[in-house]
C-alpha cells in the first residue's frame, strides 16, 4: 500500500444539496478520539445510536441524529469505520466534517480523495477490483436494466466466471509446466490428462463469458446514434418521436436546427445515446456563420458514431436539388459508416408518400409507422440479443482483457494440436492468458489503473 493508504479518512458520503438525512463517513485506525469528541461516549458496535453531535466546547450541539460505530474488519473498507446520519443539509454535513477533522488532528486524520472508501475496500479484500468498478457502475446505471447487472457483478457473479476461469488455465498449467520440470517422467499430457479437452472446453466457456461480457458494456455504456440529412427531413421531429417528448424545435424553416440536441433512451433496457444535428447543406447554401458552425459540428458527430441514420425525405425525392443534396452527403460519409453495416437509410414521411426505394428503413416521425422496426434495428447494430436476465456489468476493459485471454489461448491451442508442440510456448501462453483474466478482478493491476479507475468515484464513495 502507499502511505496515504493508512491515513484516517472522511468525507460526506451522500450527494451535494439539501435532503432529509446526509452521512458523515470516516475510516482509519484509531478513530475512538472521533467518537468521543463527537458523541461523548462510546458506541456499542454495529447499533444505532440517536444522540447529539458535540461542538467543540462539548457542550453544545451541531445537530441531533444517528451514529454507527463498525470495528474492523466488519465494515465497508475493512477499517474501522463510522457513520454519523445527520439532516441533509449542506451547512450542517460541512460543520460535521470540520468538527471530525478538527477531532482527529491528532491522527493525521484528512479528507478522503474521490473513491478512497471503496478503493480501501479492494486493498483490504472486501471487494475485488470488478466489483469495486460495480459500485460506481450501479450508481451512475441509467437503466433498470443496467442496475440490475450491476447490483449482479458487485454481489460477485463476473468474478466468479472469472475465477473458474482461472482455476481450470491453473490446473491445466501445471500439467505442463510439470512435464517441463520432470520430462525423465515422460508424462505424455496431451494425451493422458486429455489437455486438449481442458483447453477446448475452457476456450469454450470463455466465449459464453466473452458475449456475455459484450452485453454486459453495451449495458452500461450504450452506443452512440446520429441522425443526420438535409434540412427539414425530419430529423428533429424523429428525435422526438424515439424520446417520447418535445426535445427539439420542429418548424417548416429549413435550417431550424443549430446545434445538436441530445438524449438518452432506452430500448429493451439498452442506452441508446440519440443526437439530433443540423441539416447538411453546401456551404453556398448556408445562410449564415452559425449555420455553417452547425453543419460542421454535424459532420464531427458523424465521425463519432457507432450509428448513423441517414433521413431521407420521401415527399423529395425525384427533385434535382434534393437528390444533389443527398449524393453529395453519400460521397462525404466516412468510409467505415457507409462501406459497412452502422449506415441506417430512414425513409422518413412514409404517411404523405410511397416508398420509393427499395433499401432502408420507411416510417412516418409524424404517426409513428414504423418506429418499432428502427428500434429492432438499432438493437442489431448494437450487437444485442441477451436477455438482461443474469447479465452482469462489464467495461470496455473487460472486454478487451478476455479479448487478449483468448488470443493467447488460441495460440496455445495451434501448440497443442501441433504434431510436435513447443511445451515451453505452451506452458507461457496459457500464463498470459492467467494474467490477462486476473487484469480484470484485480490480481494483475498496475497502481495507474487503480488511480484511473477509482479517480472517476465521488467524494466519499
Amino acid at each position: 500500500m502507499l502511505p496515504r493508504h493508512h491515513d484516517p479518512i472522511v468525507a460526506v458520503a451522500t450527494a451535494p444539496g439539501r435532503g432529509a438525512v446526509g452521512i458523515v463517513r470516516a475510516s482509519g485506525k484509531d478513530l475512538g478520539v472521533v467518537i468521543r469528541a463527537l458523541c461523548g461516549k462510546r458506541l456499542m458496535p454495529r447499533h444505532a445510536t440517536y444522540l447529539p453531535f458535540l461542538d467543540s466546547d462539548g457542550a453544545t450541539s451541531i445537530d441531533q441524529g444517528i451514529a454507527i460505530h463498525f470495528p474492523a474488519p466488519h465494515s465497508y473498507t475493512g477499517e474501522e469505520v463510522l457513520e454519523l446520519q445527520a439532516h441533509g443539509g449542506p451547512v450542517v454535513l460541512q460543520l460535521l466534517l470540520a468538527r471530525c477533522l478538527e477531532a482527529g488532528r491528532g491522527i493525521g486524520l484528512r479528507v478522503a480523495e474521490p473513491g478512497e472508501f471503496t478503493e480501501r475496500a479492494y486493498l483490504n479484500d472486501k471487494l475485488d477490483l470488478a466489483q469495486a468498478e460495480a459500485v460506481i457502475d450501479l450508481i451512475d446505471a441509467s437503466t433498470e436494466a443496467a442496475a440490475r447487472s450491476a447490483t449482479r457483478s458487485l454481489s460477485g457473479d463476473f468474478s466468479r466466471e472469472i475465477h473458474t476461469l482461472r482455476d481450470q488455465l491453473i490446473h491445466l498449467r501445471m500439467l505442463v509446466e510439470a512435464t517441463l520440470d520432470f520430462p525423465e517422467e515422460e508424462i505424455d499430457f496431451l494425451e493422458k490428462a486429455d489437455a486438449r479437452g481442458q483447453l477446448t472446453r475452457i476456450t469454450a466457456q470463455l466465449d459464453a463469458v466473452l458475449d456475455r461480457a459484450r452485453q454486459g458494456a453495451l449495458l452500461r455504456e450504450g452506443i452512440k446514434v446520429v441522425i443526420a440529412g438535409q434540412p427539414n427531413v425530419g430529423k428533429s421531429s424523429l428525435l422526438n418521436a424515439l424520446a417520447g417528448a418535445e426535445l427539439a424545435i420542429v418548424t417548416p424553416i429549413a435550417g431550424t436546427t443549430r446545434d445538436k440536441v441530445s438524449q438518452t433512451i432506452q430500448i429493451q433496457g439498452v442506452p441508446v445515446h440519440v443526437i439530433d444535428t443540423a441539416g447538411i447543406r453546401g456551404e453556398h447554401a448556408a445562410t449564415d456563420e452559425v449555420e455553417r458552425i452547425g453543419i460542421a459540428r454535424t459532420w464531427a458527430e458523424i465521425e463519432g458514431a457507432d450509428a448513423l441514420l441517414f433521413l431521407h425525405d420521401l415527399t423529395r425525392m425525384g427533385e434535382a436539388d434534393y437528390d444533389a443534396g443527398e449524393a453529395d452527403i453519400v460521397a462525404r460519409l466516412p468510409a467505415a459508416l457507409s462501406s459497412g453495416d452502422r449506415l441506417v437509410h430512414v425513409l422518413n414521411k412514409s404517411d404523405a408518400a410511397q416508398v420509393a426505394r427499395a433499401h432502408g428503413i420507411a416510417l412516418s416521425a409524424k404517426t409513428g409507422a414504423g418506429l418499432d422496426e428502427l428500434r429492432r434495428k438499432l438493437l442489431e447494430l448494437a450487437g444485442w440479443h441477451a436477455s438482461p436476465e443474469g447479465l452482469f456489468i462489464a467495461r470496455t476493459r473487460h472486454v478487451d482483457a478476455l479479448r487478449r485471454t483468448r488470443e493467447h489461448l488460441a495460440l496455445a491451442d495451434a501448440q497443442a494440436t501441433s504434431p510436435d508442440p513447443a511445451l515451453d510456448i505452451l506452458a507461457e501462453e496459457l500464463r498470459l492468458a492467467q494474467a490477462a483474466l486476473g487484469e480484470i478482478t484485480g490480481e494483475f493491476s498496475a497502481d495507474d489503473l487503480l488511480g484511473e479507475i477509482f479517480s472517476r468515484f465521488c467524494i466519499g464513495k
